[in-house]
């Protein structure tokens, strides 16, 4: 029952589509992770995702439309929609979802993390 300071865990790591694991509740995991770029496209079959900018904005990608989250902004994608992250600058991200979601979801190439990293 510790308190989660997220400046203090952003400043542990640099690299970017790599999320790591600040917290679990109920079969969910907490993560942190830093996007820049374009990701891959993927669905999640099982699993609905969601994400909150801490500082920065991105373009989350559907295939019919494009929604920019802002900071202090989320979204939900719902399991099955297929979609991509892009961040043209380095954005900051707080995502909930269950403990058995893939970050490529459907899709496996180097971006895959099988085994995330717990800060």
């Amino acid at each position: 029952m510790e308190k989660v300071n997220l400046e203090e865990k952003f400043a542990l790591f640099n690299e970017h589509w790599s999320p790591k694991i600040v917290g679990e509740l109920n079969g969910q995991h907490v993560k942190l992770a830093k996007l820049k770029g374009e990701f891959v496209w993927h669905k999640h079959d099982h699993e609905d995702e969601l994400f909150f900018v801490v500082k920065g904005s991105f373009k989350m990608e559907y295939r019919d439309r494009t929604v920019i989250i802002n900071e202090n902004e989320f979204i939900i994608v719902p399991k099955g929609v297929e979609h991509r992250p892009v961040a043209e600058e380095e954005v900051l991200i707080m995502l909930f979802e269950p403990a058995t979601t893939l970050n490529t979801g459907n899709t496996e190439n180097e971006l895959t993390k099988h085994v995330l990293d717990k800060i």
